[in-house]
């Protein structure tokens, strides 16, 4: 897999966490291991920018997600397929301030925003309670199963 970090957010980060937490999610997922993934951190103002451009919402947000090849998650007989997930962009001033509002520490709050951002790229939504049980569900397994793993270490 293919997976690039930037931070231009001014904040320190454990970027190489992150790929081991994309990568392990990914794996779990059964996406193709010539997939690509590109994270970017950025700083408030940009996410801001951000936010209202692709969402139509004022202020910063903690996570976007802009799929490019739409892939999905295969079916059980399935080949996982090939291509470029997209882009998740996280702002780590907004994950920091709300981590607690959640009980989570601000490394585990960037963690859970991530999994969330790799389902939206995934074509997962939470619109309705349907989707919501399901994206929610699937996120709460991948972060479990990482917290028991020796990548979370």
């Amino acid at each position: 897999m293919t997976i690039d970090i930037n931070n231009e957010s001014g904040l320190e980060a454990d970027s190489p966490r992150l790929v081991r937490l994309a990568t392990f999610a990914l794996d779990q997922l059964r996406i193709h291991p010539q997939a690509e993934l590109s994270i970017l951190l950025v700083d408030e103002d940009t996410m801001s920018s951000y936010h209202e451009k692709y969402m139509g919402e004022p202020g910063p947000t903690d996570v976007l997600s802009f799929p490019m090849d739409e892939l999905r998650p295969p079916g059980d007989g399935e080949d996982p397929p090939e291509g470029l997930l997209g882009d998740i962009v996280l702002c780590p001033a907004v994950t920091s301030r709300q981590a607690a509002e959640h009980g989570r520490s601000a490394e585990a709050e960037a963690e859970y925003l991530l999994v969330h951002g790799l389902l939206h790229l995934l074509g997962f939504d939470h619109a309705d309670p349907e989707e919501k049980a399901e994206m929610f569900g699937l996120k709460d397994k991948i972060i479990a199963a990482w917290a028991r793993s020796d990548g979370a270490g």
